[in-house]
């Protein structure tokens, strides 16, 4: 028992500090100092938006301590809609900053090497969300809909964490590093264990 208590505070406390010092060290970083406060807070919905997609894999896998599994599919929509609302947030905080520049990224025009990732990441988590909902109002066959979403959510974080790494911004290079990691190996984790690429291989009944 006091094992499991432990096992369950290091997961929470680990879970923690992955989601605080990205925070912590943005909100402490001296490029705040002269930024509108529309861009400031854009920036921390991009960082809340990152920090989802570190909650997202493991709520449907079950490996928060204390969330059965399927507690956490029932949140992991919850928290699918919380990512989506971050990414509307940072994207329309950066074009009531800049619409020219974010027009530009819109049109994969931007001079920026961050921009079209971040584009894509967007369209990647908006159509990941859609099929969600789609799932849940037709009838699609569960296998097309598991590769299909699998194959969003991958190119989602990917882009994310591509379009992260390339920003030099507030979270600062370790803590940036750190959050891309845990993203990767989380999503990583959970495709492994459910096996979503088995669908290609799976007879058909």
């Amino acid at each position: 028992m006091r094992m499991n208590a432990l096992k369950a505070f290091l997961g929470w406390a680990a879970l923690g500090c992955v989601i605080a010092v990205p925070i912590g060290v943005a909100a402490t970083s001296p490029l705040l100092q002269w930024r509108d406060p529309v861009y400031i807070a854009s920036g921390f919905a991009g960082i809340i938006a990152m920090v989802l997609l570190v909650v997202q894999p493991l709520l449907v896998g079950g490996y928060l301590p204390g969330v059965p599994r399927r507690s956490g599919r029932t949140l992991h929509r919850w928290t699918g809609a919380l990512l989506v609302m971050a990414v509307v947030l940072h994207v329309a905080g950066l074009w009531r900053t800049s619409p020219p520049d974010m027009i530009d990224a819109l049109l994969f025009v931007s001079p920026t090497p961050f921009s079209p990732w971040g584009v894509a990441a967007m369209w990647a988590i908006f159509a990941a969300a859609l099929l969600a909902v789609f799932r849940l109002r037709a009838s699609l066959r569960l296998r097309t809909w598991r590769l299909g979403h699998s194959g969003l959510v991958i190119a989602a974080v990917v882009a994310s964490v591509v379009h992260a790494l390339l920003i030099e911004g507030t979270m600062g290079t370790l803590s940036k590093v750190l959050l891309c990691g845990v993203v990767i190996a989380a999503i990583a984790k959970v495709l492994f264990d459910l096996r979503a690429w088995k669908t290609l291989t799976r007879p058909r009944g």
